[in-house]
Parts: structure tokens; sequence; C-alpha cells
């Protein structure tokens, strides 16, 4: 579960900096697309490790909260390119 966590983070940050090398506007919008997938993989996967036990309540409210934040910062964008 750890693995997984850390491959979504790190590609979240790779996703937007890809998108952000490419060319057009639709391609960014893909990688930022794919962004957000990755951080609402990281979401179910810190919701998991709450419900095992795996983190505490608190730790994983705040994760969660900034997480949420993240993807509120990507939706937009998505929106402002589209």
């Amino acid at each position: 579960m750890t693995s997984q966590s850390r491959r979504a983070c790190v590609s979240i940050a790779s996703n937007i900096a890809e998108g952000a090398g490419r060319n057009s506007n639709a391609q960014f919008i893909n990688f930022l697309n794919i962004a957000l997938g990755s951080s609402f993989e990281l979401e179910c996967q810190i919701i998991l490790a709450r419900d095992l036990e795996f983190i505490q309540v608190e730790i994983s409210d705040n994760l969660l909260k900034d997480l949420k934040h993240i993807q509120n910062m990507l939706v937009k964008l998505i929106q402002n390119y589209n």
C-alpha cells in the first residue's frame, strides 16, 4: 500500500510536468486529467489506510484535506484550458 501511494503521488506531479511540456492545450489537459485520476487513486489509498488502521484518523484527515485542495486546483486548471 505504501508503494502504491508513493507511485500515485509521483504520478500527480510527473503528469503535470509532462503535460506542461507538451505543445498543445489538449495534450496538457489530457495529462492534467491523468494527474487528477492519480489524486483520486491516492485518496482511495489514504481512506483504506485509515479504515485498516494503518494511519491515525487525524493524519488521514489532514492528508485528505491537502489532497482535496490539490484536486480543486487541478479541476480549475483543466477548466481554464478548456
